[in-house]
């Protein structure tokens, strides 16, 4: 059997032999923000079925493929949908495209996700910088063996999310009048919704934001050295005494909405890495 390593280079492989490009960005958008792999001058596009060791994304409203190309003067590689613990996936499988991009020459991980919110300063629609998370997925990609060729041991997690591009996204959601929060997001395992109680819980103990995805991939692109930005866009509040059921499509249709200003915020982040 191919170990990880051996799996990432047979998927670098794939993808270098019909794409010459060399990537320094790259992007994980989530569910009801596929639409933004438009805004990438396409060079190559990879079904993720086509990508040796890539799972297959079973959630609708993602599209499942790997966009390659130039966004913002920066060559970057975008996965149009990403993967979830709920699918049956394992962290490993779910945070495997992020080791390729790594090996491929990424140098920033740029995360995106819908999500919850539980702030009440916080509205419907509004975009937030992830500045911290908190890890309830009950998992973690890092468990078992080590390679030290991926990354070290024990990858210290003081700050996640690079400083420099929060305050860099804060500075253009500025410049562009853009509402956009900074804070702290909170993953769970899912594919249920959360209780009253489980929202007064997560709140309590600090976080902004809850969703099903992003922290794995951050916490690999930890392991494998890259800076991490993460922006989250609330979809629906989860205030526990005012609490109403949420409909799947609204949550696309509120997506689809704020999708807009996070592709003017994340482009320019983009076009500014130095």
């Amino acid at each position: 059997m191919l170990d990880l390593y051996d799996k990432i280079e047979e998927a670098k492989t794939v993808i270098q032999k019909r794409w010459s490009g060399q990537p320094t960005v790259g992007i994980i958008l989530g569910t009801g923000l596929g639409s933004f792999a438009e805004d990438i001058q396409a060079e190559a596009t990879f079904p993720y079925g086509e990508i040796p060791h890539f799972p297959e994304s079973t959630v609708k409203s993602h599209a499942g493929r790997l966009v390659c190309g130039k966004l913002s003067g920066k060559t970057v590689m975008a996965m149009e949908g990403r993967f979830h613990f709920y699918e049956g996936y394992t962290l490993q499988q779910i945070t495997f495209p992020v080791r390729v991009m790594k090996a491929l020459g990424c140098k920033v991980l740029v995360v995106s996700n819908a999500c919850g919110g539980m702030n009440p300063q916080h509205a419907k629609g509004d975009l937030m910088v992830i500045e911290d998370h908190i890890n309830l997925i009950g998992d973690n990609p890092l468990i078992g063996r080590n390679d030290d060729r991926l990354g070290p041991r024990f990858p210290d997690m003081c700050h996640p999310y690079d400083p420099e591009l929060i305050a860099l996204a804060q500075r253009i959601a500025l410049e562009e009048r853009i509402v956009c929060h900074k804070g702290v997001f909170v993953a769970v395992s899912g594919p249920n919704l959360e209780t009253r109680a489980e929202y007064r819980f997560l709140r309590g103990i600090g976080a902004d934001v809850v969703g099903m995805s992003t922290v794995p991939e951050v916490i690999v692109g930890v392991h494998c050295g890259l800076r991490n930005f993460g922006i989250s866009v609330l979809t629906d509040m989860c205030l526990p005494d005012a609490l109403e059921p949420v409909v799947l499509e609204d949550i696309l249709a509120t997506a689809a909405q704020a999708e807009k200003k996070l592709r003017v915020l994340v482009k320019r982040v983009v076009g500014e890495l130095t």
